[in-house]
């Protein structure tokens, strides 16, 4: 017999999960809500391992999910955080064109960003360049100047103390270990006991894919862990790079390459690669979880997508066991930097959904299911545009579940 019952319980108290409650405790505040947290504190995991940078929307295909919510999300992650008084800064990045093949690259990201209705998008110089970020090397740069930087714990905390405020109830240390559907409700097991619930948003990141699997939905997606790996700029060096700089990226590859980031508090990231986790949550090398791993390797769509990346697999592999490799990468954006300009810093892993012909799915995909709502892939810039996913989870939730 279930100890609670509640109108609608969320899995996961990431970001997402967090501005999903954030909205619907808003709307509803009828509704009684449950946000429910595996961890002992919420943001743990993707919400807190990420570059800090609040994304303008540049690189997004035009129509896309990802476009529309990242370009409204940023306007109002910085309206948030103003009103809130959460560190944050509009500082603008460069994406840098090292060779004339890039070019073209450069061209189609600005045309792709005017699309998604950005203002302010420049083409500079070399001259221009070395005006912005006096250390950089390109012979030409796409100047964004309306992307920043923001503290994402920080904008986690706050969420889930707006939810408290608004009635919404948060459980951490709690794991969900089942769930099962009877005539209108969902029994929703946890370590501590079950909760019936009217309805479920699945809001869960690295795990979506199995609480999707725990409700019985036979899903054509499979979460691939991606770890990123980064070093962090000694303080006496940090002047090396004033914002943002990017690369031109490989439109092939979801990841953007390495690059330089300045963070809120002042320091200055360099990275990440993207290697393969073999754990779900493994920030270091050494973490491994078999269960993890041959979720992975059993997948058929892994085999078909190492099969199309195995190159810049191996070269990415590469960088993350040699730093001397890493700092080359890295020397094609700013040349100065030295091997002992950069020492250990973080990472994070990434949550990369993967179909089963071995693309990886790049919008935002939502996928109702009776009395539960899957959030399957969120992936960046999922942090700079919660607000808006969290009320598009809402309006889905409501149109689903029939709230009023």
């Amino acid at each position: 017999m279930a100890e609670s019952r509640y109108d609608v319980v969320i899995i996961g108290a990431g970001i997402v999960g967090l501005a999903a409650a954030l909205e619907v405790s808003k709307r509803f505040p009828r509704l009684r809500l449950l946000l429910l947290e595996k961890e002992s504190h919420v943001g743990r995991h993707q919400s807190s391992h990420n570059s800090g940078v609040i994304h303008s929307g540049v690189y997004y295909k035009p129509g896309s999910l990802k476009a529309q919510l990242c370009v409204e999300g940023a306007r109002a992650m910085l309206a948030f955080c103003q009103e809130q008084s959460i560190p944050h800064q509009v500082c603008g990045k460069v994406i840098v064109a090292t060779d004339e093949a890039e070019f073209p690259g450069l061209t189609r990201l600005q045309r792709r960003g005017e699309a998604n209705g950005l203002t302010g998008l420049r083409l500079v110089g070399r001259e221009e360049l070395r005006e912005i970020e006096p250390h950089a090397n390109g012979l030409r740069a796409l100047l964004v100047p309306s992307t920043g930087i923001t503290d994402y714990l920080k904008v986690c905390e706050r969420y889930a103390e707006i939810i408290l405020e608004q009635g919404g109830s948060i459980l951490t240390s709690t794991a969900v270990i089942g769930l099962k559907t009877y005539s209108g409700e969902v029994s929703v097991e946890t370590n501590r006991g079950a909760f019936l619930a009217g309805s479920v948003i699945n809001c869960a990141g690295l795990f979506s894919d199995r609480i999707s699997r725990m409700a019985g939905s036979e899903r054509e997606i499979m979460i691939v862990p991606f770890r990123g790996e980064y070093y962090d700029l000694v303080p006496e060096r940090s002047s090396l790079v004033r914002a943002l700089i990017y690369p031109v990226p490989d439109p092939r590859f979801p990841f953007l390459g390495v690059h330089f980031t300045r963070r809120v508090a002042g320091t200055v990231d360099a990275g990440p690669n993207a290697v393969l986790a073999f754990h779900r949550e493994g920030y270091r090398r050494r973490d491994f979880n078999l269960r993890d791993l041959c979720s992975s390797l059993a997948f058929p769509g892994f085999w078909r997508m190492a099969a199309k990346h195995w190159w810049s697999g191996l070269d990415e592999f590469r960088r993350s066991f040699s730093k001397s490799a890493f700092v080359h990468a890295l020397q094609r954006l700013v040349p100065d930097l030295r091997e002992q300009d950069l020492a250990p810093g973080g990472s994070g892993v990434r949550a990369q959904a993967l179909q089963r012909d071995g693309t990886l799915a790049d919008d935002f995909q939502f996928a109702p299911s009776g009395r539960l709502l899957h959030v399957l892939n969120v992936p960046s810039p999922a942090a700079t545009a919660s607000l808006p996913i969290g009320r598009s989870i809402a309006d889905l939730a409501a149109r689903n579940f029939g709230w009023k």
